[in-house]
């Protein structure tokens, strides 16, 4: 049996008979899980092995977890982890122990997934923020120079992947100098190619073989002028799989966002187009689910072998004892207050203090 190229949302903490019935007829590749997915461990664990059995394979199932205000997983089951911004800080007084401090972060997070079913997770960030830009990146961004960026990321993937959850790179090629956010309207970048290269581009350049990674809702004007890099073969195939020479399995960030027009399946058609080897859709709605479907074409050539070679990654965990790694973990960031991008505190103060696993329910970040 071969999947579909597509990634589904739910809509709830179980499936419904009609979501049943439509994920064995659509096989979709993998599965992605919000807070209205969220209540307990117990009611996860079934929740993904209900997903799992109603395709039929081990199929890979996501969440975000990056800690801050992107997290999925939080009280009163699960820990709060810091926002990216706070690794950078500790990084820009001590490279060594900023880098072990995102590595074991990240190792621990894979702890509190792979129990669950969940053995993919929607880190790390790439993105380099830019004085001025929207703050819907902001304090999530690992540091303000591509070369720390860059080192943070690749000791959160390492995390991960000992811990056996999969890494997603994103946003490639880069949302940190976006001028709004991708969840509500379509963000333009005006920056020439040659100040993108070295900058935004360039951070995606040594995690260039991660095994999959997401694309941004974001358009470069001096590229591409008029589709954001999801939609545009340009973007694709010059800087994606070109100057940052990505080589895993590329999705989309998810489709449904207000950054992009059209209908679900034109929107899918659009990205497949493009080079996405797959699509995100996220919103667990059983309409747009089916319109995705319908256009989503069965995994063939070099996206079904870029599939292949990313499950390929999934491994037994390493040896690990958790409790002595929380306390490691705790030493290494003590003191530490929450960092953001100019602006947003305000609003990132807000959404910390919603309950853990709730907030943003219906969309990504």
């Amino acid at each position: 049996m071969t999947a579909r190229a597509f990634i589904t949302g739910v809509s709830g903490f179980s499936l419904t008979e009609n979501e049943r019935a439509f994920l064995r007829e659509a096989e979709p590749w993998g599965f992605i899980l919000f807070g209205r997915n969220v209540r307990t461990p117990g009611q996860i664990k079934k929740l993904t092995a209900e997903c799992r059995e109603a395709v039929g394979t081990n199929a890979p199932v996501l969440i975000d977890q990056e800690g801050g205000r992107v997290q999925r997983l939080g009280h009163p089951h699960w820990p709060h982890y810091p926002s990216g911004a706070t690794y950078g800080r500790i990084y820009d007084r001590d490279v060594a122990k900023g880098l072990a401090a995102a590595g074991l972060g990240a190792r621990l997070i894979a702890s509190d997934l792979l129990p669950l079913g969940i053995d993919v997770d929607c880190l790390p960030i790439a993105d380099v923020p830019a004085r001025g830009a929207n703050d819907v990146i902001g304090d999530r961004a690992y540091g303000r120079t591509p070369e720390a960026v860059a080192a943070i990321g690749g000791a959160v993937a390492a995390g991960l992947l000992a811990g056996g959850v999969l890494p997603v790179l994103k946003h490639i090629p880069g949302h940190g100098r976006a001028n709004a956010d991708s969840h509500e309207r379509l963000p333009v970048v005006k920056t020439p190619r040659e100040e993108l290269e070295p900058r935004d581009f360039a951070a995606f350049q040594p995690l260039a073989k991660l095994p999959m990674g997401m694309t941004a809702h974001v358009v470069f004007s001096d590229i591409d002028p008029l589709a954001p890099a999801t939609t545009s073969a340009t973007i694709v195939q010059e800087v994606i799989r070109g100057f940052i020479g990505f080589e895993g399995l590329l999705m989309s960030d998810d489709i449904a966002m207000g950054a992009l027009s059209g209908s679900a399946g034109t929107r899918t058609q659009a990205a497949i187009a493009a080079g996405c080897d797959v699509v995100l859709h996220c919103n667990g709605k059983l309409v747009e689910m089916r319109d995705v479907a319908e256009h989503a074409p069965k995994l063939a050539g070099k996206s079904l072998k870029r599939a292949n070679a990313a499950l390929a990654m999934r491994a037994e965990p390493e040896e690990f004892d958790r409790a002595e790694g929380r306390k490691t973990f705790a030493s290494l960031i003590a003191g530490e207050r929450p960092v953001y991008a100019r602006g947003s505190a305000r609003k990132a103060r807000r959404i910390a203090a919603r309950p853990l696993g709730r907030n943003t329910r219906g969309r990504r970040m």
